[in-house]
This record gives structure tokens, sequence and C-alpha cells, in this order.
């Protein structure tokens, strides 16, 4: 593998509504399945995913600004444990989700929040979010993505998508 280089004007923009987005710095392909990289700016108190977890890989969230929250599940991934919990994180803040662990994160309540997100190893992953955006801003049904929780390693908790 060669060293990846993006410029700002190279990364693909994915628009969500209220202004949010996601900016495609690096797919699997690009690194030689090393890492994935992106960076998702949400609005104010806004989801950025439900309930989900990784089968292969590692997910690290560096939040660049703002304030984000995490809710990371217990070892069955059900709501209820002992060791469920919820961590506000703000800008300069690092959340790392090992696989298989269930988590959902989005801007805290009443703020925005920048996160460059890495996903190690990578896993070509811009086709989903080209799809997600599509599904946030109503062009399309959510069950769209569903077939493709496998090949995108997104794998939704069972009722909470």
């Amino acid at each position: 593998m060669n060293p990846v280089v993006v410029r700002p004007e190279e990364a693909e923009p994915v628009a969500l509504p209220g202004g949010a987005g996601f900016l495609l710095l690096a797919d699997a392909a690009d690194t030689g399945g090393a890492v994935g990289a992106n960076l998702l700016k949400l609005a104010a108190g806004s989801d950025g995913a439900g309930p989900h977890h990784h089968t292969r890989s590692t997910e690290v969230f560096y939040v660049v600004a703002g304030t984000a929250w995490f809710r990371l599940f217990g070892a069955d991934g059900t709501d209820g444990t002992d060791d469920d919990r919820v961590e506000t994180v703000g800008a300069g803040g690092l959340v790392v989700v090992p696989p298989d662990t269930v988590h959902a994160f989005g801007a805290a309540p009443g703020r925005e929040a920048e996160l460059l997100v890495l996903l190690t190893p990578g896993v070509d992953r811009f086709g989903y979010f080209r799809a997600l955006g599509r599904v946030r801003r109503g062009e399309e049904p959510f069950d769209v993505l569903l077939p493709e929780q496998g090949r995108y390693d997104v794998r939704f908790a069972a009722g909470r998508a």
C-alpha cells in the first residue's frame, strides 16, 4: 500500500438534513484494507446512528468539535443491563468501540458535533454512507439498508433500527 493523502477538495460530501453531512475521506480500497475514514457533522441534537455493531472492525470516534453522546450497550446488547452506559464527550475526546459492541451516538441536545470516524480494519463503506444519506433525506426507505448489513459490516440491533 502506498501512503494516502486526501485533500479537502477531494473528499466526497454526502448531505444529511439540517446542514449536516459526511465527508468521505478514505475507504478500505484506498488504504489496502487498513482503515476507513470519514468526517461526520451532526446538526444540534440529531442522531448519528441508532443501535448497531460491527463484527469485523473497531470503530474509533474523535470529537473534533461540539459535543456528542455515545450509548454503549452491555455485553448482551440489550437495554437495562448494569453495564449499559451513556457517555457525553466534548471536543478533543475519543471513544473506541471494539467489535461486537452494540452502540449508538448523536449530537448532544442543543449542540452540534463533528466527529472523525475511523473503522479498522477498514471495510468499503462509502456505498453505505451514500445510501444512508438518501434514507435520511427521505429519498429511499430505511429497508434498503437491511440486505446490506453483512456487506458493510453494519449490523442493526434487533428492534432498534
